[in-house]
């Protein structure tokens, strides 16, 4: 799909959601930034042809360095840019099962084989129990989601900013989508949407993998379809 895609005339749009917490979006899944003093994470990093706008969209919020990128799935409007962001000295963060995806990519639904992601683009750092980073003066929480749109995915809790990004499991634009030659399950699905459900309160942002940006109750609206 990447192949065949017009990436020139996409422009990257910044949306503010918190003090120091915005939402990109361009062609892909949303990027979430966090800025500060101690640099920018990152949250997904969309196609490759669009990390030069993106860097330059991230260069107008913060002068600081990006310094982490986690990646919510494997999917490669999510992960494209991870080479091109992973040679500009960004360290990458997933689950074991998304680097492992990345390395022995699964064939594309014409049969033909996957493309190995460069080593460049692989996680450096991996883990399958939640991991909390502290910088920016924001707690950053990575919550590894059970087996539901892929195998791998990760949902991301900033938690003074009260946001959350959910990755590709739950969409507010779409029908729930389990990308099963992946790994991901329907009640795991399940599981990951009530997982959302109890990290967030009325007030939170919940930033879906597409979409408008949207509250708790959306999510358990999109939870009571699956079930």
């Amino acid at each position: 799909a990447q192949g065949q895609q017009d990436f020139s005339q996409v422009q990257i749009k910044a949306t503010k959601l918190a003090n120091n917490f915005y939402a990109l979006d361009g062609q892909g899944g949303t990027i979430g930034v966090l800025a500060g003093p101690d640099g920018v994470f990152m949250v997904d990093a969309q196609f490759a042809p669009l990390s030069e706008k993106i860097a330059a969209a991230i260069k107008q919020i913060s002068d600081k360095p990006i310094r982490f990128l986690v990646n919510t799935h494997v999917h490669g409007d999510h992960t494209g840019g991870n080479e091109n962001f992973g040679k500009m000295g960004v360290t990458i963060l997933a689950r074991e099962n998304l680097r492992n995806r990345l390395e022995h990519p699964a064939p594309g639904a014409n049969g033909q084989p996957g493309v190995p992601t460069p080593a460049a683009g692989l996680p450096v750092l991996t883990y399958d129990s939640p991991l909390t980073f502290r910088m920016n003066g924001e707690e950053i929480r990575l919550i590894p989601a059970p087996k539901a749109h892929t195998d791998g995915d990760t949902f991301v809790k900033f938690v003074n900013a009260n946001v959350l990004m959910t990755g590709d499991f739950y969409r507010s634009i779409q029908y729930p989508n389990i990308d099963r030659a992946n790994g991901g399950s329907l009640p795991g699905l399940i599981d990951a949407l009530n997982a959302v459900i109890a990290n967030a309160d009325a007030n939170t942002k919940i930033v879906p993998g597409h979409g408008p940006v949207v509250d708790r109750a959306a999510v358990t609206a999109h939870r009571d379809i699956v079930l």
